[in-house]
């Protein structure tokens, strides 16, 4: 059997995978939504990679997880290879592009800028306090416009002056919306007007003070957005690279940092089968009053995190 590796990039809104061969060739692939039940969404993730691998003959080798989720889903999955999303992402796009120097993610509930010098990271920002410039703000905003976000990327485009709302945050950008229809807007300068919106937050937020040098790559669930991709061209005056694996790009990264981890145990999807739970407890050992998560693995604990000390530590 030939070698592959797994990697999980399991966030608050989305949940990826894929397995790669030893030449870090995609050989599945799945992109599902995590509906704040990562075990579960995991567990379906991992029946569909099975049966995308059933007729290769490769043995998964390794694992590798991140995003918010890692260390729970490591700890299940055994991973032997659990990074930050910052990472992991890096890793994955520098795969598919080598050159690249600017990654902006944005995804459904925060966003991030990356930069990069000779393949390596040189600095980073992160967003998770502002909904204006994520994903979850374009579905809203779809919502009450009353266009399928799937469209707004499409209609963005039809138009040719989009309408100037506020970027600040988003109550401003909300009451702003509904002003601009008030007062006979068109409804597509609206919608490429909140794809420009998504755009100044980001750059004037997590891109705050950064050097944005191209080759600039674009990707998480915005990414698929034609409207802020072609925002993003207008006001950094770079063309926007969206790669049509960007949504994986997570989980390819965590794969192939799961490969290069040199740890080898054969991984036989055997989970499938397993109950898994998981208990918070408060510990009042200490005036920290550590939260404490432990997981269970058919009733017999496999993992504990969050002491701060070792009175907190638990380990039966």
């Amino acid at each position: 059997m030939k070698k592959a590796y797994l990697g999980i990039d399991i966030g608050s809104i989305s949940t990826k995978g894929v397995v790669i061969n030893e030449h870090r060739k995609i050989l599945a692939q799945e992109y599902l939504m995590t509906e704040c039940k990562p075990i579960e969404t995991v567990t379906k993730l991992l029946e569909i990679l099975k049966e995308q691998m059933k007729n290769q003959p490769y043995q998964v080798v390794t694992v590798g997880t991140t995003g918010s989720a890692r260390k729970l889903i490591g700890a299940i999955t055994e991973a032997a290879v659990i990074k930050n999303e910052i990472t992991a992402h890096a890793i994955g796009t520098i795969s598919l592009h080598p050159e690249v120097r600017t990654i902006f993610e944005i995804g459904g509930q925060d966003s991030k800028i990356i930069l990069i010098e000779n393949g390596v990271v040189v600095d980073y920002a992160m967003n998770t306090l502002c909904a204006a410039g994520t994903g979850s703000f374009l579905a809203s905003q779809a919502h009450r416009i009353g266009v399928a976000v799937e469209d707004f990327g499409k209609v963005a485009l039809t138009s040719t002056n989009p309408t100037s709302l506020a970027a600040r945050c988003t109550v401003f950008a909300e009451s702003d919306l509904v002003h601009k229809a008030q007062m006979g807007h068109q409804t597509k300068d609206i919608i490429a007007g909140l794809c420009h919106s998504v755009v100044r937050n980001y750059l004037n937020n997590v891109g705050k003070g950064k050097k944005i040098v191209p080759p600039i790559v674009f990707q998480g669930g915005v990414s698929k957005n034609e409207g802020v991709k072609k925002a993003f061209e207008e006001i950094t005056g770079h063309k926007v690279l969206v790669d049509e694996n960007g949504h994986l790009t997570g989980a390819l990264g965590t794969a192939i940092l799961a490969q290069k981890s040199g740890e080898e145990k054969p991984f036989t999807f055997e989970m499938l089968d397993m109950d898994f739970t998981t208990k918070g407890i408060d510990c009042e050992k200490c005036a920290n009053h550590c939260e404490i998560m432990c997981v269970y693995r058919n009733n017999t604990l496999i993992d504990a995190w969050g002491n701060k000390c070792e009175q907190g530590a638990i380990r039966n």
